[in-house]
């Protein structure tokens, strides 16, 4: 397999020499997540290809740090399925989903997510709706052009929205069965292999999630938010290309 080279993004800012920036240490947390924003940039635009390796020592000489954030990052990324580690050999870029892969995943998410709207609607408090009307507008004025550096950020309000509703719900084990698909989201964005096509349609749903959510209707928070799954399962399968 190929051993790909993930690059700088273009626009990028200059990658951390080592532990020091400027003439002062910078922490191993903020080296890991440069790190992890310049390999997820790479596998979201495709630099890095499904099946291709991940070289740790590689990676650290190309954006100039340790090995050390590089392993971190790399664990991050384990979690959200862009990449798997294989004994003995080191990280590989994950497949794409197949649609079998997807339609087990938006399983999972109706399963979860539409609880997680009812049982967030009778528990929301003042400063947590205002975080997630804060979320649907960064959702409406976050770009959405082709490259990951451009659309980041809507992806980073959606997530947050989502993530948001299942903190609200009170419950850890749905906290922790919501963060177990939320790892998914970006990966699932590969599915279709087209970037953002939905924000219109999207935005909408959230809105009505949102409205359900003020007026303090649990049944209807609940019914609009599998509305939503359902809508989002529908445009991806319509995007995606065969297996």
């Amino acid at each position: 397999m190929q051993k790909a080279s993930i690059g700088p993004k273009s626009g990028s800012q200059p990658a951390v020499r080592a532990d020091r920036k400027g003439g002062r240490t910078v922490s191993r947390q903020v080296l890991a997540d440069h790190v992890y924003e310049e390999l997820l940039a790479s596998l979201m635009d495709g630099r890095l290809e499904p099946g291709a390796a991940v070289s740790i020592d590689g990676t650290a000489r190309e954006l100039d740090v340790s090995p050390t954030p590089v392993r971190e990052a790399l664990a991050r990324l384990e979690h959200t399925g862009m990449v798997r580690r294989v004994a003995l050999k080191g990280y590989r870029v994950a497949p794409v989903f197949t649609r079998e892969d997807f339609a087990e995943l938006m399983e999972a998410r109706l399963a979860i997510e539409p609880v997680n709207a009812r049982l967030a609607c009778a528990r929301l408090t003042p400063e947590r709706f205002a975080e997630l009307e804060q979320a649907v507008e960064d959702l409406k004025s976050a770009p959405r052009g082709p490259s990951f550096a451009e659309y980041k950020d809507y992806l980073e309000a959606d997530e947050r929205f989502h993530q948001l509703i299942a903190q609200q719900t009170g419950n850890q084990f749905m906290v922790s069965a919501y963060a177990a698909l939320g790892g998914q989201v970006q990966r699932f964005r590969l599915f279709g292999g087209v970037g953002i096509t939905d924000a219109e349609y999207a935005i909408a749903e959230h809105q009505s999630v949102l409205d359900a959510l003020a007026a303090g209707h649990p049944e209807q928070a609940e019914a609009a938010m599998a509305d939503h799954v359902q809508k989002v399962r529908a445009r991806a399968m319509a995007d995606a290309p065969a297996d």
